[in-house]
């Protein structure tokens, strides 16, 4: 976990903060094989969690960026990237999930050097609050970029802003908060001046395609996404999606596990394409 830089608006947040996204975590079936796959895709190294020997934490080289657990099976939930958010009490954030409609599907427990939940809002996406109740040692972020950032997919942007606004304390006044903006059709979330997350509205909660039914989709930048795709597909995964950005292109590919997630080039997010 890091601090973040409010000079530098261009630039998404670091993973951290009061009502902030706090983490990403994978969950997979296999360690190992998830290890191999994300090592030779995004270039990580790996330790053991703290959670158990079906547990580890990615690092870019000695900065965690991500969690990995093999608890896809064991939870019965399909193998997905996850984000969890940070929040002040996590009874009291479950409890507000479970008042708008949400669902609380597992804990709140202890998690990590906190305690956690796995939810889902009221159109299915599924996310994790945390609450911190140990002081953070993580090295800072570099400055060139952070480890990743968000985008929800969802059925109405607005109504889920106002789900999460409340579940989170976005746009609450408090100290630290999260802001709220609208630009075209998306809701905009911003951190102490940095992009934290776009919200936009359309996804189809019956579809088959998962890139259309509501979920988070999380971003990981790389210097090269053509090598980072060759590499996916040498490694067993596949390319889902390709777009060109205002700076270089991203890509939404799935591990061979299932997982789905998304690298952008990292000269993006000067030209705001991040987030």
């Amino acid at each position: 976990m890091t601090g973040s830089h409010p000079g530098k608006a261009s630039t998404p947040a670091p993973l951290t903060g009061p009502a902030a996204p706090c983490w990403v975590n994978l969950m997979t079936r296999d360690l190992g094989s998830a290890q191999e796959f994300y090592g030779a895709v995004l270039g990580w190294n790996f330790r053991p969690g703290k959670l158990g020997q079906e547990f580890s934490v990615a690092r870019r080289g000695d900065v965690p960026v991500a969690g990995i657990g093999a608890v896809a099976t064991a939870y019965r939930v399909a193998v997905a990237w996850t984000p969890y958010f940070a929040v002040a009490d996590a009874d009291a954030a479950a409890s507000r999930i479970r008042e708008r409609s949400g669902t609380v599907a597992v804990g709140p427990l202890a998690l990590g050097k906190g305690r956690g939940a796995l939810a889902a809002d009221r159109d299915g996406a599924v996310f994790g609050i945390w609450e911190r109740t140990e002081p953070a040692t993580s090295p800072p972020t570099p400055d060139d970029h952070s480890h990743a950032w968000l985008r929800l997919h969802t059925r109405n942007a607005f109504d889920a802003a106002i789900f999460y606004g409340q579940v989170l304390d976005w746009a609450s006044g408090r100290p630290g908060c999260c802001e709220v903006s609208y630009e075209k059709d998306e809701v905009i979330v911003d951190c102490d001046g940095r992009r934290l997350v776009r919200i936009g509205s359309g996804a189809v909660e019956a579809a088959p395609d998962p890139l259309v039914r509501p979920h988070w989709q999380v971003y990981f930048p790389v210097t090269d996404v053509a090598a980072t795709v060759a590499a996916a597909r040498e490694y067993g995964g596949s390319l889902v999606e390709q777009r060109p950005l205002t700076q270089g292109t991203e890509a939404t590919l799935l591990d061979p596990d299932g997982g789905l997630f998304t690298v952008t080039d990292v000269r993006g997010i000067s030209a705001g394409d991040s987030g």
